[in-house]
């Protein structure tokens, strides 16, 4: 079967990487759709299960934890009127774990909002560790028995229960509720009031949401696939962990976390890529 050239894989890895659209990158770079979609899901399928073999016994001290939303092919109260919808088709949630110390994100999940979603995530998230940690999430209730379930007492667990005023604006226009205050509460061992936070994991969310097209709000750029929305996000994370510099680091998460020593680019990226191809292929 025909391949694209690994400097050609590399150019288009690397607009996805930066929110171009698959029809804009197949107008750039003269590859078609069918082409792009595919490297989608081969380097999302490779991205995916590197990251889940490399990402382990981290020594990670404080882990803050949070979701975002976007949807598949519609939102959820379309979706009954929707032509044609898949079965997975509606609001979708992406669970993401961030380190606070070197900005590592060693655990995802994307799928409901719901406690077995979070019970997955956790306990994948759990799996990881090597060592106590401090955790901070919202005040998402399927949280407590997630937490309780993958760790026991064997951590330090608070949640940052914000509080939010009126929406502003007309109803029924998306206009995000302002945070009018926050509350602490400790929930299991004993953590550091200091460190009670979720800034950096919304902070990441933000990042998320400005470089993936598939989550930019008020646009028809949303994910017609969970199974490439999911793709996509392990393509997004690789990039993010090993090759995208951090402003404050200066250095890759992974890097500051020790999981790499050197600072990766786009081709090794490709490289990982390859040797996943011709382990399948065996």
């Amino acid at each position: 079967m025909n391949k694209l050239p690994p400097e050609r894989r590399a150019e288009i890895l690397g607009m996805m990487v930066e929110g171009v659209s698959i029809r804009a990158i197949s107008r750039m770079t003269g590859a078609s759709k069918n082409t792009v979609v595919k490297l989608l899901a081969d380097a999302g399928e490779a991205f995916s299960d590197y990251q889940d073999r490399t990402l382990r016994n981290l020594t990670c001290k404080r882990i803050q934890v949070d979701e975002i939303w976007s949807f598949v092919y519609a939102k959820q109260k379309n979706v009954p009127s929707a032509k044609a919808a898949p079965a997975d088709a509606g609001d979708i949630w992406t669970w993401t774990a961030i380190d606070a110390d070197t900005k590592l994100i060693p655990s995802w999940y994307v799928g409901a909002r719901d406690g077995a979603a979070a019970q997955h995530f956790i306990g994948d998230l759990a799996g990881r560790l090597a060592n106590r940690v401090q955790l901070t999430s919202d005040g998402h209730k399927p949280y407590l028995e997630a937490v309780e379930q993958s760790f026991g007492a064997d951590i330090d667990y608070a949640m940052l229960v914000k509080i939010y005023g009126e929406a502003p604006g007309p109803a029924g226009r998306y206009s995000p509720a302002e945070c009018v205050g926050a509350v602490q509460r400790r929930v299991e061992g004993n953590p550091n009031p200091a460190h009670i936070s979720t800034s950096y994991a919304e902070r990441a969310n933000l990042s998320m949401r400005m470089g993936m097209r598939r989550f930019t709000r008020l646009t028809n750029a949303f994910s017609k696939k969970a199974e490439n929305h999911a793709h996509a996000l392990a393509i997004y994370f690789m990039h993010y962990n090993f090759v995208r510099i951090h402003q404050t680091l200066r250095v890759t998460p992974a890097m500051a976390a020790g999981v790499t020593r050197r600072l990766w680019d786009l081709a090794d990226m490709v490289r990982v890529l390859e040797e996943w191809e011709a382990k399948a292929d065996a």
